[in-house]
């Protein structure tokens, strides 16, 4: 079952549909983030944003364990023997990611906060090669990254700025780091416990912890129309199907061939929020397109395999 499993899930084709879909999903986060804010925040500062993240992972937790429960027909719990592992996934990838993320967010550029992000694929490789070893560092996959973040800067071109601030820039910096440590942690965790498991119960997790957080420093959230529900649902529902699936690729596949497609998440974004937003019309084709086909490149490079394409 197991054999049967790993050769499902480490077909090259089945990897990049579900990379590809994982990386819509995030990017369609943007503009609905977006939206959230001007109905879900009655004012706009980083202890309501906390808190509006808090109950959207918490809801995302909710929904992972319940949809995979009635899908697999048993109730999903973690094993005793493993709660130490979540909360630390959960430290990593939800409240330290997050809460780094949106205070930097707030004191940078949208252009330079995508753009830094963006190398959280960097920092997922060197993580995993250079302190976990578990795999080797090569200059294929450097030189795939750097045309992969050549994509995210093409992209934002336009607008982009290099003077540097500690409690932006260099926040969104400790995010991407944060986010590549909890990739490897799945990783490493997954060969305990079911990832579905660790998504949904780590989100829970850094869910209350931030919601918490955010009622502590004062943060207020309004949900009073259908509208805002149903943002919140599907910002809720996009976490729960894109980072257990995401979580199910890592376990059967290297670091670096999945989260060198995280590039494509900015891009994604770019194109959705250029649909739905109208602040985001001044972003060209032509940066689009550009973007398309250097991190595309990048992800190819590092993917495709000489021996087994002349099988």
């Amino acid at each position: 079952m197991q054999n049967n499993s790993k050769k499902i899930y480490a077909n090259p084709v089945f990897v990049t549909l579900c990379a590809l879909f994982c990386c819509a999903l995030w990017g369609s986060a943007t503009p609905f983030i977006k939206l959230g804010y001007e109905m879900i925040l009655p004012v706009r500062n980083t202890s309501s944003t906390i808190l509006f993240a808090g109950v959207r992972f918490l809801f995302a937790g909710i929904l992972t364990v319940l949809i995979y429960s009635i899908g697999r027909k048993r109730f999903l719990r973690p094993k005793a023997s493993n709660w130490g592992r979540i909360c630390m996934v959960a430290s990593f990838q939800t409240v330290i990611q997050y809460i780094f993320f949106y205070v930097g967010l707030a004191n940078t550029t949208g252009v330079k906060g995508t753009i830094i992000s963006g190398s959280s694929a960097f920092f997922a490789i060197f993580v995993s090669s250079l302190i976990f070893h578990m795999e080797k560092l090569t200059v294929k996959k450097v030189v795939a990254c750097l045309i992969g973040f050549a994509g995210i800067v093409a992209v934002n071109l336009k607008g982009l700025d290099f003077n540097m601030n500690f409690f932006g820039d260099a926040f969104v910096l400790f995010s991407a780091v944060s986010l590549a440590v909890s990739s490897t942690l799945m990783k490493i965790y997954s060969n305990h416990e079911d990832p579905v498991i660790i998504s949904g119960y780590q989100f829970m997790i850094g869910g209350l912890f931030m919601i918490v957080v955010g009622f502590i420093a004062g943060g207020a959230i309004v949900i009073d129309s259908v509208a805002a529900l149903a943002v919140l649902a599907y910002l809720s529902m996009l976490s729960a199907v894109a980072y257990a699936l995401w979580g199910i690729l890592l376990k059967y596949n290297p670091v670096s061939k999945v989260t060198i497609f995280s590039f494509m998440t900015p891009v994604c974004g770019v194109i959705l929020s250029k649909i739905m937003l109208a602040e985001s019309s001044d972003v060209s084709i032509l940066n689009i397109m550009v973007a398309l086909v250097l991190v595309c490149i990048g992800i190819f490079m590092l993917n495709y395999n000489k021996k087994a394409s002349n099988k």
